[in-house]
């Protein structure tokens, strides 16, 4: 599937359209903005006589990239002054990264991002891990791989959601976002890569409503 991003828009009154204390992307008419009208399922199911681990990794690599294409849009807007954790909404506790000694740390959200991204390109880019070559094998726990890699991108599609959508309607790029998001937990769901319920939290209405509009199934 192909997520175009349009140009930059100069309606900035687009965004303002809804009382602040309700998310934009909660609100109409941009809950409902799609380039796909249906469900996602005919697209994420496993295709026969095709590896589970091959399709988990093909997508992963798609999701991955577009991903931070979008965010690579908004990325002028996420500085360490505006965005200095990797906050969600109000009521929600930011994300905290873990390090190597298992400390759980508060960073600026550019920070978190670009050691999320950097962290999944290595792990792409590691032959070991997403072999290219034939006669390679994926590595036994690639699954719990790919369940972390889906938890570290919701937050990275939570933390825009929450703090950059107004930028993402001013780029006129709401339709797209919201049909990547859709697609991606459609995905996540066909292959149980979902996080918890706690992680899931900050955009469980809007998921929610996809599912209630046939989007997610």
């Amino acid at each position: 599937m192909s997520f175009w991003l349009g140009k930059k828009s100069n309606h900035r009154n687009r965004a303002r359209t809804t009382p602040a204390s309700r998310p934009l992307f909660l609100s109409p008419p941009f809950i409902d903005a799609s380039l796909v009208e249906g469900s996602f399922k005919k697209i994420v199911v496993l295709p026969k006589y095709v590896d589970e681990d091959e399709w988990l990794a093909v997508n992963v690599f798609e999701f991955f990239n577009y991903l931070n294409m979008f965010y690579g849009t908004v990325t002028d807007f996420c500085t360490a002054l505006n965005c200095p954790t990797m906050s969600t909404g109000s009521g929600f506790e930011p994300y905290t990264w873990t390090d190597q000694t298992q400390k759980k740390n508060k960073l600026p959200a550019p920070t978190y991002i670009d050691y999320v991204m950097t962290w999944v390109q290595n792990l792409i880019n590691d032959e070991n891990v997403f072999p290219t070559k034939a006669g390679r094998d994926f590595p036994k726990d690639f699954q719990h791989i790919i369940r972390t890699i889906f938890k570290q991108c919701f937050r990275v599609f939570a933390h825009i959601y929450y703090q950059h959508y107004e930028q993402i309607l001013h780029l006129r790029e709401e339709k797209h976002f919201n049909s990547l998001f859709a697609h991606f937990i459609s995905f996540a769901k066909e292959f149980n890569l979902l996080p918890d319920k706690k992680e899931l939290a900050p955009l469980d209405e809007l998921i929610t409503h996809m599912e209630n509009n046939g989007r997610i199934s």
